[in-house]
């Protein structure tokens, strides 16, 4: 059983070197003491959902290889040196009535500086396939100055791969969701602005899954800062701009909500790092704008519940897919 395996021992699968570096990109596991703990002692010591569950999926999708593609050439690459290493991974699921629903693109979280696919990527997409749905896991640019627009360019070379692949991977990419943790969550609700898909030519979104994102820099700024903390140095991360700048464009989401698709957001009452007020204002601005909302605060459990197991917000997957179900 996989559990009972290291995590050491699963990412240095050879049929996984591709994505292996990426299970926290931007962070070398092999310093970490965690690498060498079973995913059960993973399990016990910090929790992070059922990380069994995504590396079932993930090396039962490489073992006849593709299912892992790289965003931008060579050359593209030695260009811009962020751009290497972002991907898409994808996990189509065996329900045939999956061709005809729309594919969901994950994008997990990490502050701009990491990507989790470990526990907001890999099991979070194979409980999505359960429910009948093909999923793209992006890995986007980080750890580069606004890396939050950088991932506006990620996702519209990945949709221009999945367009290009359409029959291969059983998809219309004209009929997607997209679903974003925390930073991620920033980015699939940016997704819906000036700066999203309208600034590609790119089909709306049917529907945006929104788990305990980041969503207003008013609030930010509005937050007790630490001295020698500089504002727009975070906003210059994320954005390319003062805060400012970032509190009076269309990268304040509550402002800018004319191009949201249905929405449904996911968080837990007691997260200590993204102020739920950032889940609740955007549902304010969206519930406004008469476009469908739905909000759901967990009575407890804190920041990066991944795919809830084990936690109040366990099935939140199959909550969102009722929901969008119902409504279509």
């Amino acid at each position: 059983m996989l559990k009972n395996k290291t995590l050491k021992e699963l990412l240095e699968n050879p049929m996984i070197a591709d994505i292996a570096p990426d299970a926290i990109r931007g962070r070398d596991l092999s310093k970490e003491e965690f690498y060498h703990w079973t995913l059960q002692e993973i399990a016990d010591k910090v929790g992070w959902g059922n990380l069994e569950r995504g590396f079932t999926k993930l090396l039962e999708v490489a073992a006849p290889g593709g299912y892992y593609f790289s965003l931008y050439s060579e050359e593209e690459c030695f260009k811009a040196p962020s751009k290497k290493g972002t991907n898409i991974v994808y996990f189509p699921s065996e329900d045939v009535a999956a061709n005809d629903k729309p594919f969901i693109m994950l994008v997990p979280g990490g502050g701009f500086v990491n990507v989790w696919n470990l526990t907001e990527g890999w099991p979070v997409a194979r409980i999505f396939n359960e429910l009948g749905y093909h999923v793209f896991i992006l890995t986007y640019q980080v750890q580069v100055e606004g890396a939050a627009v950088k991932a506006m360019d990620d996702m519209a070379r990945a949709m221009e791969i999945i367009a290009s692949r359409k029959e291969e991977f059983h998809v219309d990419p004209k009929n997607y969701i997209t679903c974003g943790f925390s930073a991620g969550g920033y980015i699939v609700c940016l997704w819906n602005t000036e700066k999203g898909y309208r600034a590609f030519d790119l089909p709306k979104p049917k529907a945006c899954f929104p788990i305990y994102p980041v969503t207003s820099y008013r609030i930010m700024d509005a937050d007790e800062w630490d001295e020698g903390e500089d504002k727009d140095e975070f906003a210059r991360a994320g954005l390319g701009c003062t805060m400012q700048e970032a509190c009076n464009s269309c990268f304040e989401i509550p402002m800018h909500v004319e191009g949201f698709p249905p929405t449904a957001i996911f968080l837990a009452a007691e997260d200590e790092l993204v102020d739920p007020e950032h889940s609740k204002r955007l549902a304010e601005a969206l519930t406004n704008a008469e476009i469908p909302c739905k909000l759901e605060i967990g009575p407890t459990g804190g920041h990066g519940f991944a795919d809830g197991a084990g936690m109040c917000m366990e099935g939140w997957q199959e909550r969102a897919i009722e929901w969008f179900e119902v409504m279509n």
